[in-house]
């Protein structure tokens, strides 16, 4: 199973997208999609649809896997971060993808086994089970493929409970 994962937002929205096959999981490609705060919020949304669709079509993925928004300060930030999800999940959606949501503490348990998990500890696990070179210089980067992983091994989970 091909999967995209992301990590919402709209000054950054990391992306990644990994294959599970049995037991093997692989890394095919991950970044960041970065828009200018010059920009307006319409400018930039149509960006990062246009980033998701163009990642879409390139690797078709068969689900995409999108973490959970969590704000506890700043609700225009919120607003904004949500919309940037909106424009992700209709591309998704038109390109008929099957959407699976993680909340952040589902991410670091499945990643870590540990709920507190910091950012680094994150990005140290995802290099050791993705087997790469080095840590992905963005942290959201390196959620992205948290959130993609987290997928593969919830489809697993799901795939094993079914037989």
């Amino acid at each position: 199973m091909k999967i995209l994962g992301i990590d919402p937002g709209i000054g950054r929205c990391g992306w990644a997208v990994i294959s599970s096959q049995k037991s093997v999981v692989s890394s095919h490609d991950y970044g960041c999609i970065e828009t200018s705060s010059k920009k307006t919020v319409e400018e930039r949304l149509k960006e990062i649809y246009d980033e998701i669709l163009a990642i879409i079509k390139k690797y078709k993925p068969e689900a995409l896997a999108i973490e959970e928004l969590f704000f506890n300060t700043n609700a225009k930030t919120a607003f904004i971060v949500g919309q940037a999800r909106g424009v992700i999940l209709l591309a998704a959606s038109q390109n008929k993808l099957n959407i699976s949501i993680y909340t952040p503490l589902q991410v670091k348990m499945a990643i870590t086994g540990y709920g507190r998990a910091e950012k680094n500890q994150i990005g140290q696990m995802v290099k050791i089970l993705l087997k790469l070179k080095t840590i992905p210089k963005s942290d959201d980067t390196a959620d992205a493929l948290a959130v993609a992983l987290t997928h593969a091994f919830s489809a697993k989970m799901h795939a094993f409970q079914d037989k």
